[in-house]
């Protein structure tokens, strides 16, 4: 299981006039081959009217699985440009969809894979990029005089406070890197005087914007 990898935020949009055509970019993550292709149907009944619905996608921690559709371009003018993209930008688990309705011009060859490849790229921008972080899970609890103390603390800190359960005592849910999970553990009993009851939780992968 690798411990960090590049993916994109849930969805995304946007869209260019390219020559009077045009190219409005979709990007979801999918996990899966057949979330990819949900993915990529629901684009097409959306935009049946289309000229083109052209889609590429990467998915699994080894990019095992990689398929390109230039759905009515020229061979090799846009799936394979969008795929380019992905792999690029070193993305997981993301399918992107290139609708474009025609305009009128051609736009050749090279002025296709331009189009396509700008329009990914533009899309993929404006939906931002996560790295998905493998990180070891913590339970922290505490009397509520220390509430704002520690959510003061962990709201500055390089951890990420998942979410803060009012019960009988005060729980947090925090997440730290594996290789700072000790230290993180050390910080927790300094910061409450030892006063801190901490149970460790299932690993998982955490989103963390990625510029």
């Amino acid at each position: 299981m690798l411990t960090n990898y590049l993916t994109v935020n849930l969805h995304g949009e946007d869209e260019q006039v390219i020559q009077k055509s045009r190219f409005i970019g979709h990007v979801a993550r999918t996990e899966t081959e057949e979330e990819a292709l949900q993915f990529i149907q629901k684009i097409k009944a959306e935009h049946a009217a289309a000229t083109h619905n052209c889609s590429a996608y990467m998915i699994g921690e080894h990019d095992l699985i990689q398929k390109a559709n230039d759905d009515g371009e020229p061979s090799g003018t846009a799936g394979v440009p969008i795929l380019e993209v992905l792999k690029k930008q070193k993305l997981k688990d993301t399918t992107v969809v290139v609708t474009r309705y025609f305009g009128g011009i051609k736009l050749g060859a090279g002025g296709l894979i331009r189009a396509y490849s700008s329009t990914a790229s533009l899309t993929l921008a404006t939906t931002g990029i996560v790295r998905r972080q493998l990180m070891d899970g913590f339970a922290v609890s505490v009397e509520y005089p220390l509430l704002g103390k520690l959510e003061n603390a962990l709201r500055q800190s390089e951890y990420a406070l998942e979410g803060i359960d009012y019960q009988e005592k005060v729980i947090f849910t925090v997440y730290a890197e594996t290789e700072d999970a000790k230290r993180f553990v050390e910080w927790m009993v300094d910061l409450t005087n030892d006063q801190a009851h901490i149970e460790t939780l299932d690993s998982k992968y955490i989103d963390i914007p990625h510029s």
